[in-house]
């Protein structure tokens, strides 16, 4: 084992589902939260920025668990870690937050002992603790990622997002956790239901592969998920129908919400429309929204070069800046 004395990873957020891929298709954003690792004489945590508020500064905490699973896997020992941490990604959101950390602990841990576990291991992993393979893998590999889970081991295909691809998301200013969004979706459906995101499904993939913006709209309708949780997320309904009218591509619910996702070509003379639109519609329910431009991140968890001596949140910031 090649132990190393620290480890910073920079971790992409990510948008699930895509609409009628529900727990199968993911991409990574051009959001990120960042992660230092090293071994310590006591566990301790440094955790930065408004979005990590309130989350466990002991063993208790997410990070230093999964961090300890890669050291199981791998025969190694090491009890006691110093784990910094800084995020962009807004939690409970369906941006991806848990799946990023899960990622980033995973990748860092792995990094930390010279990387004996290969990536698909991290995914098969990550992915037994989030139950889904969406987030975790586009975190991961970045671009979008088409993933199957038996329940053991992932199987996936990494697709290259279009070059004029690009993401607006309306993010309102009120957290919904999976759970609740997942306990509203009805455990049966009916054949056309099931027949309806199949075909789109599948042409939302093809398209997405093949660099066909124009299909998009129509593949990325769905009768599974979104029309229950619509409850749950005011203004959610009429953007799914208008958004398209606007200049989107298409729309959906990031994850499990409560976040919009709008796909656009980034050359559409229309984006500031599309944007007021879609803060407009939330604002018309009564919801703060903020929106963010955020562009496919096509590198997915990256270990940084540990050249850098300044303390963690001193290169952050200069990442962040940059």
């Amino acid at each position: 084992m090649s132990l190393r004395e620290k480890v910073t990873v920079k971790i992409p957020a990510s948008t699930a589902n895509l609409g009628p891929g529900f727990d199968t298709l993911g991409m990574a954003l051009s959001l990120y939260a960042w992660l230092e690792m090293k071994p310590a004489e006591q566990t301790s945590f440094h955790l930065h920025g408004n979005h990590l508020t309130g989350l466990p500064t002991d063993k208790s905490n997410l990070i230093y668990e999964v961090a300890q699973m890669v050291f199981d896997e791998a025969g190694v020992f090491i009890p006691e870690l110093e784990i910094s941490m800084y995020s962009d990604i807004p939690l409970t959101r369906g941006l991806g937050s848990s799946a990023s950390a899960i990622v980033g602990a995973l990748a860092a841990a792995n990094a930390l002992i010279g990387a004996p576990l290969s990536d698909a291991k991290l995914l098969d992993m990550a992915t037994s603790l989030e139950k889904h393979p969406d987030n975790v893998g586009a975190s991961l590999y970045g671009g979008i990622i088409t993933a199957a889970w038996n329940g053991q081991q992932v199987d996936h295909i990494r697709i290259e997002p279009h070059q004029d691809l690009q993401a607006l998301v309306i993010v309102p200013e009120f957290q919904l956790s999976t759970s609740k969004a997942r306990n509203v979706i009805p455990e049966q459906f009916g054949m056309s239901d099931v027949v309806h995101n199949i075909s789109r499904s599948s042409l939302l993939v093809a398209a997405l592969a093949s660099g066909r913006l124009d299909m998009i709209q129509k593949a990325m309708s769905d009768r599974i998920h979104q029309p229950y949780r619509a409850s749950l997320v005011p203004g959610m309904a009429e953007i799914l129908e208008h958004a398209v009218d606007h200049g989107a591509l298409g729309a959906a619910l990031s994850g499990a919400g409560p976040t919009v996702l709008t796909l656009v070509d980034r050359h559409d003379t229309r984006k500031a429309g599309l944007e007021q639109y879609l803060l407009d519609t939330m604002e018309r329910e009564g919801i703060s929204a903020s929106a963010l431009w955020l562009d496919p991140d096509l590198d997915g968890v990256t270990v940084l070069p540990d050249q850098d001596e300044r303390p963690f949140l001193d290169r952050i910031k200069g990442e962040v800046n940059a």
